[in-house]
């Protein structure tokens, strides 16, 4: 099935999607005039190519994510150093469960594709799973580990026949997603799904 996915604020920027890979990016409105049975899914701000993550082994290797049900002992940040260290080892299923936790806030946040080396099959099994992208982890990260790292790192333009990856934030430009953080993220599409929708 066809669909169209178009922001507010850009909308000369739409793209159509079929299946897993992107069919066009344009106007709207040539859009849906060019595929008139095309389903719609509008959104607020503006679709980009989605973000890097560069911090992969920091986020799902090295910090616990809390379940849900956690949340009144641990919080629901994830949590680091020696205790996350020990959490991730309290249970056989612990590291892959909280890596898919881990996974979830990142398409949560716009996250695309990942980079750094990530070496435990938890982690490699939930970036796979979720079918983010595997990058190369690009030079001088300034740090600390976040799911809306600075500076955010937006992935190279959408283009016909590319992979249908990208995520769309609630900000009027780019200049706005810079300063306001991914955490503005309304929805992300991996593989031409819908894996993230905010609520």
């Amino acid at each position: 099935m066809l669909t169209i996915h178009a922001c507010e604020a850009s909308p000369e920027a739409a793209v159509l999607v079929d299946g897993a890979h992107i069919a066009a990016v344009g106007p709207y409105e040539e859009l849906a005039a060019g595929h008139p049975r095309a389903r719609v899914r509008r959104w607020p701000g503006i679709l980009t190519p989605g973000l890097l993550n560069p911090y992969g082994p920091e986020l799902l290797e090295q910090a616990y994510h809390p379940d849900p049900r956690e949340a009144d002992r641990l919080g629901t940040e994830p949590v680091f150093g020696e205790r996350g260290r020990a959490l991730l080892d309290s249970g056989p299923s612990a590291r892959g469960a909280s890596a898919r936790r881990g996974v979830q806030r990142m398409l949560a946040h716009g996250t695309v594709a990942v980079a750094g080396e990530l070496r435990s099959r938890a982690a490699l099994d939930a970036v796979r799973g979720a079918g983010l992208a595997l990058a190369g982890r690009p030079a001088g990260l300034p740090g600390p580990a976040s799911f809306s790292p600075v500076p955010l790192v937006l992935l190279p333009g959408l283009a016909p026949g590319s992979p249908a990856r990208f995520a769309v934030f609630d900000v009027p430009d780019r200049a706005a997603l810079v300063r306001d953080g991914a955490s503005t993220c309304v929805a992300t599409v991996v593989a031409g799904r819908l894996v993230h929708r905010r609520r």
